[in-house]
């Protein structure tokens, strides 16, 4: 197998147009106003919350309001014929004066901090697009903003008017930097993954695999992470529950379900290659504890877990396979039998109408338990409705999302079940699990 691995750009070099420009930024270009932009992982996929604009010089810290400047957008997605997607006005919450990293300035900055407006449907504040038509992938987007001063900004040395900032040097994406990336090739096939290391403490560290859906493959395995949520695996309320945890999410070129004769048919042309990818990444980091593995995945990703713990079942200490798609139908009996001794948690939701969970989860879960196993459980919910109480419909009530995005509820950690009398997470079971037990 040939493995290589580059550490990402901290520079949030992938950024908006920064995937073009940052790298060609020239110094006289530094000394004009500017603006980096500041990207978060929300529930529903990439946002850019925040645009943290370079002033030039020095103001105070009550000079800066949300009135004080217009933010204009313009994204394109250059995988497209027609690469304009859309462009408009970003709405602001808040803004003050701060320093180069955005922290707020205790009597004077040089920097403003920007704050806009997100929400699932507000696609101006997006990062990524969704190429339905085309590569069936998400990837990120070039995101062009022109901030323009509408209040003048008095300081010590005159006033500051008519900025009009559009240059760009760019930015960070949250947690998402936190994680290198690499690729590695089997027989042929090559897989790219991102991956978390927790920091070293003379112990050994669990290693928590996520397997994405259909719309992060690709070649940019950041997307695997940042399509949805799934580089809240490193955060840091998420970590805490294994005192430090590797994280792993390898990248398909294409899907997971792409198996020998046709697509979703109990078998992967990327299987093996997988294994091996994880078999040297385990070898490579010498304090992974080898009997704390642990593998889960949503949809095309949630399929390729069920494959791998049929296929390896004593290798993993635990499953958490999401809107699973791996066909009930397509399970033996004699796989039932490899399966239930291995601990496993299933996530899906009845409202999900792109895997059924009564043609795919709940009756594999059922065969599980009829056959006598002792650690499986299963999250069904009603729906998928935003739990943070930001996000509402009209009427007031949860704004409510796709049925098949429970894998949100994996990644806030808001999956729960009573096991041995105790109201317990997602988290905190996975933790608990280990091949010594």
């Amino acid at each position: 197998m040939e493995n290589k691995k580059n550490k990402s750009e901290k520079s949030l070099a992938q950024l908006g147009s920064a995937a073009v420009t940052s790298h060609t930024v020239n110094e006289e270009a530094k000394k004009q106003p500017s603006y980096q932009t500041v990207t978060e992982i929300m529930d529903w996929g990439a946002a850019i919350t925040k645009v943290i604009v370079d002033l030039g010089k020095a103001v105070p810290v009550d000079s800066v309001t949300k009135e004080t400047f217009h933010v204009h957008v313009q994204r394109y997605d250059r995988r497209l014929e027609n690469p304009f997607l859309q462009e408009g006005n970003r709405i602001m919450k808040n803004a003050y004066v701060s320093d180069k990293h955005g922290k707020p300035a205790e009597k004077m900055g040089q920097y403003a901090v920007l704050e806009m407006q997100v929400s699932p449907t507000l696609s101006l504040s997006s990062a990524i697009n969704y190429d339905w038509k085309g590569t069936g992938f998400n990837d990120w987007t070039d995101n062009q903003y022109t901030i323009t001063q509408q209040r003048n900004i008095q300081t010590s040395d005159g006033t500051i008017s008519e900025l009009v900032i559009d240059t760009f040097t760019g930015g960070v994406r949250e947690l998402v930097d936190d994680f290198t990336t690499g690729k590695a090739t089997y027989d042929n096939i090559t897989l790219t993954y991102a991956d978390y290391s927790p920091a070293k403490n003379n112990e050994k560290n669990p290693l928590v695999i996520w397997l994405h859906g259909a719309g992060e493959g690709g070649i940019d395995p950041t997307i695997a992470i940042a399509g949805n949520k799934a580089a809240n695996f490193a955060s840091e309320e998420i970590q805490a529950y294994f005192d430090g945890a590797y994280v792993l999410a390898p990248q398909t070129p294409s899907f997971w379900m792409e198996g020998f004769t046709e697509f979703g048919d109990g078998t992967s042309k990327y299987q093996k290659a997988l294994m091996a990818l994880i078999e040297d990444y385990v070898s490579q980091n010498k304090d992974i504890d080898h009997s704390r593995i642990y593998i889960g995945g949503d949809s095309n990703g949630g399929y390729m877990t069920m494959l791998m713990i049929r296929d390896y079942p004593e290798y993993f200490a635990a499953a958490f396979p999401t809107c699973e798609a791996l066909k009930d139908s397509l399970i033996t009996v004699e796989e039932i039998q490899k399966m239930k001794n291995l601990p496993i948690w299933f996530i899906t939701a009845k409202t999900d109408k792109v895997v059924n969970p009564n043609l795919y989860t709940v009756p594999t879960y059922n065969r599980l338990i009829e056959a006598g196993a002792q650690n499986v459980h299963l999250s069904l919910f009603d729906h998928v409705i935003d739990t943070s109480g930001l996000y509402k419909n009209s009427d007031g009530t949860p704004y409510e999302y796709d049925g098949h995005w429970s894998w949100i509820y994996v990644y806030n950690n808001e999956v729960t079940n009573t096991i041995n009398g105790k109201a317990t997470t997602l988290m905190e079971w996975l933790a608990e699990q280990s091949l010594k037990k």
